[in-house]
């Protein structure tokens, strides 16, 4: 009797061990560009956040915010949710984040400055306080960074195990003249997150909505 309650308590001990105690909860953070004409995109970002509260669940962490002059500061934070394991409660939760989203639509006003890496550098500071097992950083924008003189940007980013997705990356006029420009954007920040440690793609078919929470 002594040999088997010993074996049982060796397998116990084995279980417990071999637990997996990985999350398996996804955290995501939107940026947004309100610069110049891009403003207008603005309903089309509407839509991914209302594909994103209807695909997100319990324990997920999901945050929006605009990129701005320097973008490296809470007060850009449009919403931001870590929603409930209780499916009641995260769905009045979504209910209200819908409406801070749909205010803010409404209301924002253009920004002279797009601070991309800020906005970047807040989203990775963000994600890796939720605890997210899978962390994405979604930025709605044409990809051009336009600074306010003085701020330094040029230096590389740490976006370790984040899964960075360009979506609805417009062209710009200066494109049309010279398609040159648009593909060194994206070459110039898929390089970025890629020597940052972080996995790079984007989206400008946003029929296909699926497919942004991809691994």
């Amino acid at each position: 009797m002594k040999k088997l309650l010993t074996l049982i308590l060796f397998a116990s001990m084995l279980l417990c061990g071999c637990a997996d105690t990985t999350t398996h909860t996804r955290g995501v953070y939107m940026l947004l560009d309100t610069s110049g004409t891009y403003k207008k995109e603005l309903k089309r970002a509407e839509a991914i956040i209302n594909y994103l509260l209807g695909t997100l669940q319990p324990g997920d962490t999901l945050a929006v915010a605009r990129i701005d002059s320097g973008s490296f500061s809470e007060k850009d934070i449009v919403a931001k949710m870590t929603f409930d394991q209780r499916p009641s409660v995260a769905n009045q939760q979504k209910r209200l984040f819908k409406e801070k989203v749909d205010e803010f639509v409404t209301t924002a006003k253009g920004s002279a400055f797009t601070d991309i890496t800020g906005g970047v550098l807040q989203s990775v500071e963000y994600l890796n306080e939720s605890g997210a097992g899978k962390k994405y950083i979604l930025i709605f924008s044409d990809l051009k960074e336009e600074l306010v003189k003085g701020h330094v940007r040029n230096f590389p980013i740490q976006v370790d195990g984040c899964n960075v997705v360009a979506l609805n990356v417009t062209k710009l006029r200066s494109d049309n003249v010279d398609p040159r420009e648009y593909y060194k954007r994206v070459t110039d920040w898929q390089a970025r997150v890629e020597a940052g440690g972080g996995s790079w793609r984007v989206v400008n078919d946003l029929e296909r909505l699926d497919s942004i929470l991809e691994s």
